[in-house]
């Protein structure tokens, strides 16, 4: 399952930043809430995901429709510090997904500003080929679209996604997106260009549909 991710090895900086002191408190800037859903946790990435991102997020069938990932455990832990003095800078978040039973993440899911604030951001996610229609996918991605809207103050969260990547283009479907349009030869992979797809969710439609949900389970 996979959108293409916002941030990949090719954004790091030479040299990464110290990682941020851990803090509990409420401000999504110094430390990442954790979110809990049924079957899997989302929480900040820690540098002991490195060996179990390296193995779910770079096989062929995870990575042929994103940004190339880090290719060594080192590659994905630099990965890790960058996305720590993003968040720290208020700029990104990401947020590994633990399914239950696990201790480390095995899948990711971003979201960064567009511009100068949060109320138009974009989003991408990359999960592990096993965990793919097991529930964790649909599970995270509702926790982090009501960060989202609900914490970060978005409007408008937007997601790119190859037209020809139909398991991503389904989730987004699935959750409710729109399809506005594609994107045409607008993303280089393996001395290529492909045709993406620019999808959206706003705000007061996520509300009235998860109002929806509700209504319907109980």
């Amino acid at each position: 399952m996979q959108a293409q991710p916002l941030s990949m090895p090719g954004a790091l900086p030479a040299t990464p930043p110290p990682l941020p002191i851990e803090s509990t408190a409420s401000d999504w800037r110094r430390a990442l809430p954790v979110l809990g859903g049924s079957g899997v946790t989302l929480r900040d990435l820690r540098l002991s995901d490195a060996p179990s991102l390296l193995a779910m997020l770079s096989t062929e069938k995870v990575s042929r429709f994103i940004s190339p990932p880090p290719t060594t455990v080192e590659g994905f832990e630099r990965f890790i510090r960058w996305t720590h003095a993003q968040r720290d800078a208020g700029v990104y978040v990401c947020f590994g997904v633990v399914p239950d039973g696990l201790e480390a993440a095995t899948g990711i899911f971003q979201v960064r500003r567009i511009g100068s604030s949060f109320e138009t951001a974009e989003w991408g996610f990359a999960l592990g080929q096993p965990f793919w229609g097991t529930g964790v996918f649909m599970e995270s991605a509702q926790l982090v679209v009501d960060f989202a809207f609900d914490t970060l103050g978005v409007h408008r969260l937007e997601a790119r996604a190859a037209v020809q990547n139909g398991r991503g283009n389904g989730a987004l479907r699935k959750l409710g997106a729109v399809q506005e349009g594609v994107l045409r030869k607008s993303f280089q992979r393996n001395g290529g260009y492909l045709d993406q797809a620019l999808w959206s969710i706003i705000g007061e439609d996520w509300r009235q549909a998860k109002a929806v949900w509700s209504a319907t389970v109980h």
